[in-house]
């Protein structure tokens, strides 16, 4: 059975509780928690695979309980457009995850879209992929790129040095994404890791929802916290 869990709603507004977690300069720039740092309120994925631990929300595989397909935790609060995502994440064992945003559901905690790879490594930590899509790797780690009718490789974000010190491997990282209308930032631990600027009008995406991603495969551990979101008008 599919397990919704619930939004806190007062005056037909969506209620965030983990507001004090957040800075006074990201209160002041219209940031907001969208995770509550307690319980999977306001999110919709399997509750054999996501749960909460110590502050953070755990995506978890192990052998006896397996994902049989790349699944995924959909926030419930409604689709954004322009916006920035801030969220600290952690991956342990040998697989990946990543962060959907612009994305769409096709059921059964199946989410296509633009994705921030989580996956170890500089060419791939904070890479943009298209999950379900057909671009695939649209940008990898350190790249520019222009997408109109094929990837136009337009010059490094970054040099290969400050590239491969980006990713704190088995510890904490801030991830972040900038997207204001077909321009997108991809951020690892303050460096800009992709900026992409799609020119595919056929297959780009201006709005949608924002999910996160167990990725099927060897038993993984993923965890996210401090999770804040503000919509760019």
């Amino acid at each position: 059975m599919r397990t919704i869990f619930p939004l806190t709603l007062a005056a037909g507004l969506l209620v965030h509780v983990q507001d004090s977690t957040l800075s006074p300069k990201e209160k002041a720039e219209g940031f907001r928690s969208i995770f509550d740092g307690r319980s999977l309120e306001g999110w919709d994925g399997n509750p054999k695979l996501w749960s909460v631990r110590d502050g953070a929300i755990v995506g978890e595989t192990t052998r006896e309980n397996p994902a049989k397909g790349n699944t995924f935790l959909i926030w419930k609060g409604g689709t954004v457009a322009d916006f920035e995502l801030r969220f600290q994440f952690r991956l342990s064992g040998s697989n990946n995850s990543g962060v959907q945003y612009r994305s769409r559901d096709l059921g059964n905690w199946v989410v296509g879209g633009y994705q921030y790879d989580i996956n170890t490594g500089p060419e791939h930590m904070g890479k943009l992929y298209e999950e379900k899509g057909k671009r695939g790797r649209m940008a990898m780690g350190g790249e520019k790129v222009v997408w109109k009718d094929k990837k136009d490789l337009v010059g490094p974000t970054v040099d290969k040095e400050a590239l491969a010190k980006a990713e704190k491997k088995g510890d904490w990282n801030e991830g972040a994404v900038v997207a204001r209308g077909n321009h997108i930032l991809h951020l690892l631990n303050g460096v800009t890791v992709v900026d992409f600027t799609d020119e595919d009008e056929k297959n780009r995406a201006l709005s949608g929802i924002v999910a996160l991603q167990i990725h099927a495969g060897a038993p993984m551990k993923i965890e996210f916290r401090n999770l804040r979101l503000r919509e760019i008008k």
